[in-house]
């Protein structure tokens, strides 16, 4: 077994020179009659399985991948792993055979290998497996990253998922968490009698939300069709036709910026209950974040840290949440007298509170530029933000009496995580409010299809929407989007 590309030595060879080098062993390997890239491995425990159950005496056969190793001639220690953990192995060299010792020899870190033998305690104390058999199921043509700095430069490791997961194990478990957490979050969802649904990711018109989507086109059917912004008219379609729980954990495509807040393709829950308001669904979202929290990452307590490992924040989770009204936290920025005074006096405003706005933007718009920039994303503890302006909301129902919906919108850690509404179902005040934001393109902007399906009655119904990337950003303390999906959009290289 070679550690030739993790001494001290191995960074003044060139990447060309390693893999010249591992072919040697992989022409090697087959001169010998063994197949570099194996067959099926019998296993009975994963690495972190068998550490998580660890016992002295046990007859096991474990594989991963080589991280580490410590070859010291007459003995070998190393540390196998996959994406879950890793388990220590022991080679005793001088008794492997001649055929053994020839294959032993053309191992690298970076080799996928199947090991079986016996577990031990060492003087150290740790759990290792003592090998009386191996088998090479994969041979690494390429060195992976350096052993102690891992993939240092981020645009590579978000290019390459790959070499991140298997050097870096902060981010290794990140994933494995986040694959936990959408689990867990269907669990939730079942064992409160909600079903799980899929709705098309192809559409003819573009609704459920104010986004530009990607447009493709169907050449069978000689038609235009969108990739979908939102699920959202299609799970009201299923309201209407009996489903009284419903839920879709479901991929969304936007064609708009990239940020550390944005991916053009990101994941959401949207769920909806009939006979609930968005009161009712404000407290089905603080009791699953909760839940998360405490299975998760131990407690209601997250903290998030730099670069350097300094707690830069601790976003406390403990219930029951804040609740505010929009216009109060506006005027809590902006000035008791901010909706009061006139549009242009406001965009006047703006200008002093630092706030960027453009001369086509309304209103409203302004005011919204002004929750964004001067509440929003100074908002770390959670804040269910409620009596939203009905121009922001089309889909959900007007207060009684007022301008404003019957809405949360959920601000955790400077970001939305979550919106949720009392579900508009008046089909003749849905058709008026769709096609007032479509601003005279209503032909290319508005589902009336879905506007009939709302005519055969729609139940009154809350809903929600959770941005799944954003809220296991903020349970996992994730500085940016692309921390937590696996492959993020990229500007490809020149």
């Amino acid at each position: 077994m070679s550690d030739a590309d993790t001494t001290p030595q191995a960074p003044q060879s060139t990447e060309a020179e390693l893999i010249a080098v591992r072919r040697e062993k992989l022409a090697k390997l087959r001169e010998l009659g063994v197949d570099p890239f194996g067959q099926a491995f019998e296993t009975t425990h994963t690495p972190a399985d068998l550490r998580a159950q660890f016992e002295e005496g046990q007859q096991v056969k474990v594989a991963g991948r080589i991280t580490g190793l410590r070859n010291m001639g007459r003995s070998c220690f190393f540390h196998i792993a996959d994406v879950l953990g890793n388990i220590q192995g022991f080679i005793a060299v001088k008794k492997l055979s001649e055929e053994q010792l020839a294959v032993f020899e053309c191992l690298d870190r970076g080799d996928w290998l199947g090991i079986e033998g016996e577990t031990f305690i060492t003087r150290t104390g740790e759990p290792t497996i003592k090998v009386e058999n191996f088998t090479i199921l994969s041979k690494s043509l390429r060195p992976m990253p350096d052993k102690w700095h891992g993939v240092a430069d981020r645009e590579l490791k978000y290019r390459k998922r790959h070499l991140d997961l298997m050097s870096n194990e902060e981010s290794a478990a990140t994933f494995v968490a986040r694959s936990q957490m959408v689990g867990a979050i269907r669990d939730f969802f079942h064992e409160r009698g909600y079903l799980e649904v899929e709705t098309p990711m192809l559409q003819s018109v573009a609704g459920g939300a104010a986004a530009r989507p990607f447009e493709t086109h169907h050449n069978a059917l000689g038609m235009p069709l969108t990739m979908r912004i939102a699920p959202e008219l299609f799970l009201k379609r299923l309201l209407v036709g009996g489903f009284t729980k419903l839920f879709e954990l479901n991929r969304n495509f936007r064609n708009e910026g990239i940020s550390r807040r944005h991916n053009p393709e990101f994941t959401m829950l949207e769920a909806y209950q009939a006979f609930a308001d968005f009161e009712i669904m404000a407290e089905l979202v603080e009791e699953l974040t909760c839940f998360l929290a405490e299975k998760f990452c131990g407690g209601l307590q997250i903290e998030h840290k730099d670069e350097n490992g300094e707690v830069i924040r601790t976003i406390n989770l403990e219930r029951p949440w804040k609740r505010a009204a929009y216009h109060d936290l506006v005027k809590g920025v902006a000035g008791d007298d901010f909706f009061d005074i006139t549009p242009e006096q406001r965009r006047a405003k703006c200008d002093e509170l630092g706030v960027q706005i453009s001369p086509e933007m309304e209103d409203y718009e302004v005011i919204q530029q002004v929750f964004e920039k001067k509440v929003e994303e100074h908002t770390f503890d959670p804040c269910f933000v409620t009596r939203v302006p009905s121009e922001l909301i089309p889909l959900a129902k007007v207060t009684p009496g007022g301008k404003t919906v019957e809405v949360y919108e959920l601000i955790i850690n400077g970001q939305e995580i979550s919106p949720g509404y009392s579900e508009l179902n008046d089909p003749d005040v849905q058709r008026e409010r769709l096609e007032h934001q479509a601003g005279g393109e209503e032909e290319q902007l508005v589902d009336y299809d879905f506007i009939e399906t709302l005519e055969h009655g729609m139940p009154p119904a809350g809903g929600i929407g959770i941005g799944i990337d954003r809220l296991i950003m903020m349970l996992t303390g994730a500085p940016t989007i692309r921390d937590v999906v696996l492959f993020p959009l990229l500007k490809k290289k020149d």
